[in-house]
């Protein structure tokens, strides 16, 4: 926890809670279904909630905004996002019904209410728009943009100032991965932002739609 109030302040008293409450949720949860890797626990705040919050080091989620996060898994970055952000709306969706209901769950015991679920594949939701779509390190870029492209509310300004987008955490040699995709991402790396040797060689890429 006082890894992420080095980085972040001005929480309320509930979101301070919210995220001092994770650790014991995952770990409860993760005995009886492998959500996270098992070995990662010890650093949980770190692997976990900083990395998702990286996103939060670089944009904000305003009032009313809907962001859908597109194979949330265990819920990294959609949970720690919704905590951070309270007045926007925070869809998770992911085509493995298990780790949502690990995602309900967790939302629940901490009253998260700005935070729905949807059992699916991105390329299956016809009925929505979102101002953005953010994920982690579910997909090449290629088949994120692809997937996320028809999903994303067209010439909206929400992202403090900036148009409407796609915004993902990836590591490793992006170069090939990006040439492929024919996307031009914004891209920082996540070690600039918070210098720590856990971020090194991870970045956030944002793809803005126009």
């Amino acid at each position: 926890m006082e890894l992420i109030q080095k980085y972040f302040s001005d929480f309320s008293p509930k979101q301070l809670e919210q995220f001092a409450a994770l650790k014991d949720l995952y770990a409860d949860w993760n005995s009886k279904i492998n959500v996270i890797s098992r070995k990662d626990m010890d650093n949980f705040y770190e692997h976990h909630v900083l990395h998702s919050l990286a996103i939060a080091a670089k944009f904000e989620f305003t009032k009313d905004m809907q962001v859908m996060d597109l194979g949330c898994g265990g819920g990294f970055p959609g949970i720690p996002m919704a905590i951070m952000f309270p007045e926007a709306n925070f869809h998770l969706v992911d085509s493995i019904n298990k780790k949502l209901k690990v995602v309900s769950e967790i939302a629940a015991a901490i009253g998260l209410t700005n935070l729905t679920t949807q059992h699916s594949r991105a390329e299956d939701i016809k009925n929505r728009k979102f101002d953005a779509v953010i994920s982690r390190a579910v997909a090449p870029l290629k088949d994120l943009w692809y997937w996320s492209k028809p999903l994303i509310q067209k010439n909206k300004v929400s992202l403090a100032g900036v148009p409407n987008g796609l915004i993902c955490l990836k590591g490793g040699d992006l170069t090939q991965e990006i040439f492929e995709s024919g996307c031009k991402p914004m891209v920082w790396e996540i070690e600039k932002i918070f210098p720590i040797e856990f971020f090194s060689e991870k970045y956030l890429l944002y793809v803005p739609i126009r």
